[in-house]
């Protein structure tokens, strides 16, 4: 468990994929959703590529460090995958492997939202 904590604060001070892609390009899809229990708010983006496979993956997290982390993860989680493979990801796997508290369920629970409306 000290391990997969350490990867909280990992994922959190230095998130991977933080940005935007270009929400006009035409195999760029963008989801936004907001958890009213904590205030945060999370955009995802995927760029796909002819194949339907997940070639890059960003996003912007406003809220806790529990929701930044899961943000993080989930975009390296989905990179190189089908989009339905990553439609299968679930936010109780990113809590997994987080080791989040079930208090902060929630705050993984965005990426499964997000990622079926990019």
């Amino acid at each position: 468990t000290g391990n997969t904590a350490l990867s909280v604060v990992d994922h959190y001070e230095n998130p991977r994929n933080v940005g935007s892609l270009d929400k006009n390009s035409k195999n760029v899809g963008t989801g936004l959703v907001g958890a009213p229990a904590c205030g945060d708010v999370m955009k995802l983006q995927i760029q796909v590529d002819e194949n339907g496979k997940i070639v890059d993956a960003k996003f912007k997290t406003f809220g806790c460090g529990s929701a930044i982390a899961s943000s993080s993860l989930a975009t390296e989680w989905v990179k190189g995958k089908s989009v339905d493979d990553a439609l299968k990801i679930k936010n109780t796997d990113i809590a997994k492997e987080l080791c989040l508290p079930p208090v902060k369920l929630h705050c993984s629970s965005k990426f499964t939202v997000v990622i079926n409306t990019s």
